[in-house]
């Protein structure tokens, strides 16, 4: 841990989170696919801080090709949580997406088990039934012969596969890159394949309102430039058993913020399921040693 005083800290990851919740207000905002509004976020952040990520390079050693590669792949998952997600929030509106692309932690948990062949205590499988039910509540379920599903939430779900893939290339990237590199060759990937990807299935890069410009202006800058960088400073200098469930109140805050901007207001019992993914992911948290620390 840092010498640095501790209030610093706690005040990144309380403004870090607050700026986070935005996201997807400005997402639902701007009037773009979700593609292009996700090339827009991570591109601008990847561009403004080109220059102080060159100099952050200076008189330091090269970095690993190893250490490259994991930072490229982890790219990709970002870039695709973030395609699907944005369009999820075009889909669905801006909470339901963001609580059920929250739930990654619960991936990541299954992929140390499978992969990593971590042991996870019985308390991560309660947790883990816990959020699974309360998807399904939130997803609006019906079992009989007609269901309807929410298409919204459901791609925030799909997202959060690809956002769990990102938190445990992440987990070895860091041992290879600093916090900034890490982060810096991330966005610069991902902008880079989701613009290959505009470009390939023709979605309009131009020629959106200017309030639409404002609006990823905001997103690459305000969002994905500041507010990441508030929580990379939190994730250095406190545990992450303090920053992982904090960050899980960005979801609330995101309801609670689109409420009066957006007009979209959750229903009891999509609340009801809200609290229990919310539950059941922080039981999965802290039932694992090494917890990652999530944000949209």
């Amino acid at each position: 841990m840092s010498k640095i005083p501790n209030w610093k800290a706690y005040l990144a990851l309380a403004i870090g989170t607050l700026i986070i919740a935005t996201s997807a207000i400005f997402t639902r905002l701007a009037d773009a696919p979700g593609s292009v509004i996700s090339l827009y976020r991570m591109g601008i952040a990847a561009v403004a801080l080109a220059i102080p990520f060159a100099l952050s390079r200076r008189n330091h050693p090269r970095l690993t090709r190893r250490g490259l590669w994991l930072g490229a792949l982890a790219g990709l998952f970002l870039a695709i949580d973030l395609a699907v997600w944005s369009s999820g929030v075009n889909y669905g509106g801006a909470t339901i997406p963001t609580l059920l692309g929250n739930a990654a932690p619960l991936w990541v948990g299954l992929g140390a088990f499978f992969i990593f062949r971590e042991k996870l205590k019985p308390t991560f499988w309660l947790g883990l039934a816990l959020a699974m039910l309360g998807a399904l509540i939130v997803l609006g379920l019906d079992l009989g012969a007609d269901f309807e599903i929410n298409r919204g939430g459901m791609l925030g779900l799909i997202g959060s596969f690809f956002y769990a893939g990102y938190m445990l290339v992440a987990q070895r990237g860091r041992e290879q890159l600093d916090t900034f590199s890490f982060f810096w060759i991330t966005a610069a990937v991902g902008g880079l394949l989701l613009l290959i990807f505009c470009l390939a299935v023709g979605a309009p890069l131009t020629g959106y309102s200017q309030p639409t410009y404002w609006y990823l202006v905001m997103l690459g800058l305000f969002v994905q430039g500041g507010g990441w960088m508030l929580l990379n400073y939190a994730q250095g200098h406190l545990p992450a058993s303090m920053v992982s469930p904090t960050l899980l109140s960005q979801p609330i805050l995101t309801a609670i913020i689109a409420g009066p901007i957006l007009g979209e207001w959750l229903s009891r019992g999509e609340w009801l399921g809200a609290l229990a993914v919310l539950v059941g992911v922080v039981i999965v948290h802290r039932s694992r040693v090494h917890a990652t620390a999530v944000a949209k």
